[in-house]
């Protein structure tokens, strides 16, 4: 049977593994749009997700990518919504995702003539892409797709193939064997890549010759779970997980001591400061100050990304490799250690800092509910299989110092480009990857307001499809860009200003119920518990409206000079909510004193 352009293009796809687009429809894209239609009329077709918006498109790719290990697929016509998706696009890029994006164009003979909506999107997108090419001709329709689909998978990276409305439309046959034209295949590469043998024997006497062995794991440990657990057991490692790494290792291993740096934990610093090995898992972890010092320890590196090799710290050895694959053929070099002091220390000082984790989640304030206390009740409500996303405001805060993900459950939050944008197209999401599991987004008011609250949206739309209905929102509502207001007060020592900082606030609770699902407004902390009890409890959409304070310090596990010195500064000249600052700081500085007093005390 004879096909067009956009009917090949769209088994190519199929060919590839795709089951799921996400996708915006316009003119430039129609002629495709057409045939996914057509496809799908006839039950021949792929699940097309449309969200409210193309840039939530292409986040939604990457959040694909990131849960289900698949290819993310994104669509939208020509500018400027494909310009809308850079922001997407960029995230896969910054976190190492195998995404692409097919976007239209005006027709060929317009192109480089200014005409409305023609724009030269290869130029646009030579940043973020790890390929950029045009279709444009029928007889490179397949070398484009699957140049497209390959390269994304083997860099780990978002491609982008631009398809002119006229070309969409034009007929499409075979290729055949003549001068120019490529026959190309659509069968992927492997990226079980292994080291050589001589770099795996020099991981091997390095690690064994350590007493004091920290893993610091990243989301590129993904799959190798069990690997990571077994060298470190073998090893008698600490383990440390980057904050997109926190679902590779179980929360349950004792010897786990979450994260590092300011959302992380006092025992990973301890990990940091007293290791005399450290060997980091597929992560690119950018803080340096929160890595051991120049001579300090030994360090390793393994990492599919080779351009990610050595970055952080001057590793003793690079390994260019799968993490999986690379421990496979590490293990049975590894000697068995029998001397567990190290871990049985890390493991008692979890200890600790779970305790204190918990009394300052109960600390009161005096302008609303400590966001601690509702992540902390969440996080004893998780049920398994679940997936939790988080922004990347203060809620990265209490997700990484209260979330606790055990074996089977997901996490994930927008990496290095650290997006407030990412956790509600990053929840809805874990719903089309995981269809029969509930998942939670916990996310501030301001960043609900940005990609939220229409995508609230999408959820009512879409959610028939799910078997699985749970979604547990929860909005953390103090109308203040918590973040960025911390951010002036302790990196720059300036005073929080409410021109940038105010949130406007609503009713979201509300506005919730006006779609259709459960609001549960909570005012207080002695209506936490029970709020959260009841958005488990509910098969469907709940929505969590807790008015939180706004001076409730994201304190680190080591409260650095510059961290207090800056903060007094601000406060010095004129932070407009002062007061509470002061109070809610000694509040919770006082909470962390006094577990830790208990800890030297040995009391309950």
């Amino acid at each position: 049977m004879s096909q067009n352009v956009s009917e090949f293009v769209l088994d190519r796809i199929k060919a590839w593994g795709v089951t799921r687009v996400y996708g915006y429809p316009g003119d430039g894209i129609g002629e495709f749009d057409g045939a996914l239609g057509k496809a799908d009329g006839k039950g021949e077709g792929v699940e097309y997700v449309r969200p409210t918006h193309e840039e939530i498109a292409a986040l939604m790719a990457t959040a694909h990518a990131k849960f289900t290990g698949e290819v993310g697929v994104c669509i939208a016509t020509s500018s400027p919504g494909a310009f809308h998706m850079l922001n997407g696009l960029y995230d896969a890029q910054m976190d190492n995702q195998p995404v692409v994006a097919i976007v239209g164009q005006q027709g060929l003979a317009a192109v480089g003539t200014f005409t409305q909506q023609e724009s030269n999107l290869e130029r646009v997108f030579a940043d973020v892409a790890c390929y950029v090419e045009t279709i444009a001709s029928p007889d490179a329709a397949g070398v484009v797709i699957d140049t497209a689909f390959r390269t994304a998978m083997l860099r780990k990276q978002p491609a982008v193939v631009v398809l002119p409305h006229d070309v969409q439309a034009m007929p499409w046959s075979e290729p055949g064997a003549e001068h120019w034209v490529s026959r190309s295949s659509h069968v992927p590469a492997s990226t079980r890549i292994t080291p050589p043998a001589e770099d795996v024997r020099k991981m091997a006497e390095i690690i064994n010759a350590g007493r004091k062995v920290t893993f610091l794991v990243g989301a590129g440990a993904r799959g190798a779970t069990d690997q990571v657990l077994a060298a470190a057991e073998k090893a008698g490692a600490g383990i440390i997980t980057a904050l997109r790494g926190k679902d590779v290792v179980p929360s349950d291993v004792p010897f786990h001591t979450q994260q590092v740096g300011l959302l992380g934990s006092r025992p990973s610093l301890t990990q940091i400061k007293e290791c005399d090995t450290i060997v980091l898992l597929g992560t690119n972890y950018p803080y340096g100050e929160y890595l051991p010092a120049s001579g300090q320890a030994r360090g390793i590196q393994v990492d599919i990304k080779p351009e990610q090799l050595g970055l952080r710290y001057p590793n003793e050895l690079n390994v260019w490799g799968d993490v999986g694959a690379t421990l496979d053929a590490l293990l049975p070099l590894l000697e068995q250690r029998h001397d567990l002091a190290w871990q049985e220390q890390l493991a008692s000082e979890m200890r600790e800092w779970e305790a204190e984790m918990r009394r300052q989640a109960e600390v009161s304030y005096s302008d609303g509910v400590n966001p601690r206390r509702v992540v902390q009740a969440v996080n004893d409500h998780l049920p398994e299989g679940v997936t939790v996303t988080c922004d990347a405001g203060t809620t990265a805060d209490w997700y990484g110092h209260h979330i606790r993900l055990r074996r089977g459950m997901h996490g994930d939050m927008s990496g290095r480009l650290a997006t407030m944008l990412a956790a509600m197209p990053y929840a809805v999401t874990a719903k089309f990857a995981f269809p029969d599991r509930p998942a939670v987004c916990t996310i501030g008011d301001g960043a609900f307001q940005m990609l939220g609250m229409n995508e609230l949206i999408t959820v009512k739309k879409y959610m028939d499809r799910w078997e699985d209905k749970q979604l547990v929102v929860v909005v953390m509502h103090n109308d203040d860009l918590g973040q960025v207001s911390w951010e002036m007060r302790t990196e720059d020592g300036n005073p929080m200003w409410r021109g940038s900082q105010d949130v406007e606030t609503m009713d979201y609770a509300g506005y919730a119920e006006l779609l259709g699902f459960q609001g549960i407004a909570v005012h207080g902390d002695d209506e936490v518990e029970a709020a959260v009890e009841r958005a488990f409890a509910h098969q469907g959409v709940t929505l969590i409206d807790a008015y939180v304070s706004r001076s409730v310090p994201p304190l680190p596990p080591h409260i650095t000079a510059e961290y207090a010195v800056n903060t007094a500064k601000s406060l010095l000249k004129g932070d407009p909510v002062e007061l509470d600052v002061v109070k809610d700081s000694a509040k919770a500085m006082a909470a962390e004193v006094v577990e830790r007093a208990k800890g030297v005390l040995g009391r309950d």
